[in-house]
């Protein structure tokens, strides 16, 4: 399924003297520079209702038309897969991912994704780059996502993670006791010899910060608020584990499992068998896209979550 895009814009004559494709850029930053370079080459973008080229230098005054055909962003397959929509209107919609759905297709799992799911719910997000999806959950990690509908609302909900005004807040149980919250300012890269994995890399690493604050703590264990400022590949699951209070349930990034001291027979079984990070994303604001209202959504924790907190309460 194709779309058609028209939008029109008038160059500033501040603007004088820049080439074609830096003025179509900033008045039409929905889209990449590259994409813009097409359209002016195959005449979809016009100036004063004629082809331009792309280093063509523009005086001001201009009348800029775009009339784009939108091609699909990938070879992504439709599949029925059940979703949890908490919000939808025509510009975004809000996701409570279960644990075990991954979220894009890669090699390995190039069907069965939130991906499939969603180009099923809305076919036209085909022609979104990965399909709107402009944020990422582990696989087994639970709870909020927001998905663009329209390229302009892709566009703004990247530029609002980039500018760090997206409130995430996820909760998550940690092994071991904290005695306060804190914040881990630590950057991540790419493990050097686990390519795979994520690390806490001081040189070279791309900046990263957590903030976490108690809820409740346990004999051996806590429960905890955490707070992205950015959003790194596996972020919190690194964060924590550098602070030696990895994720109950980590199989990555967490320790061997050891017996609390003094657990009963009950819980230990439910902290062996716990089947995946005991991490939940429980809170989502931004702006709109359109409407330039604040917006919050939020998500009660997963079955799975609560009777670990009721086990860890037990003892």
């Amino acid at each position: 399924m194709k779309e058609v895009v028209e939008q029109a814009a008038t160059v500033p004559f501040t603007m004088n003297g820049m080439r074609f494709d830096q003025v179509a850029a900033e008045l039409f930053p929905s889209f990449s520079r590259a994409k813009l370079q097409e359209w002016i080459k195959t005449g979809q973008l016009r100036v004063d209702g004629r082809a331009g080229k792309p280093k063509e230098r523009l005086i001001g005054g201009e009348a800029l038309a775009l009339n784009a055909e939108l091609e699909a962003q990938g070879e992504w397959e439709a599949e029925p897969i059940a979703l949890n929509i908490l919000y939808e209107d025509d510009a975004l919609l809000v996701i409570d991912k279960p644990a075990g759905l991954v979220v894009h297709p890669a090699a390995g799992n190039r069907s069965g994704t939130l991906l499939n799911a969603l180009l099923h719910h809305a076919p036209s997000l085909i022609n979104l780059p990965r399909g709107g999806i402009v944020h990422r959950l582990d696989k087994d990690t639970t709870g909020l996502m927001v998905v663009a509908k329209t390229l302009e609302a892709h566009a703004n909900l990247v530029a609002q993670l980039a500018q760090r005004s997206v409130s995430r807040e996820y909760e998550a149980v940690l092994v071991g006791t904290l005695t306060g919250g804190g914040t881990v300012d630590a950057p991540i890269g790419r493990h050097s010899q686990q390519r795979k994995q994520m690390a806490v890399v001081p040189e070279g690493g791309k900046s990263a910060v957590t903030h976490y604050r108690l809820l409740s703590r346990f004999e051996h264990h806590t429960h905890v608020r955490v707070k992205l400022e950015t959003g790194r590949t596996h972020q919190i699951r690194v964060h924590m584990a550098h602070i030696q209070h990895p994720l109950v349930g980590d199989q990555t990034y967490g320790r061997r499992f050891r017996i609390p001291k003094g657990a009963s027979e009950a819980l230990v079984e439910y902290l062996r068998h716990f089947p995946r990070q005991a991490l939940h994303a429980a809170s989502l604001g931004l702006e709109h896209p359109v409407t330039g209202d604040y917006c919050q959504w939020d998500s009660p924790l997963p079955e799975d979550f609560r009777r670990l907190l009721d086990a860890l309460g037990r003892g």
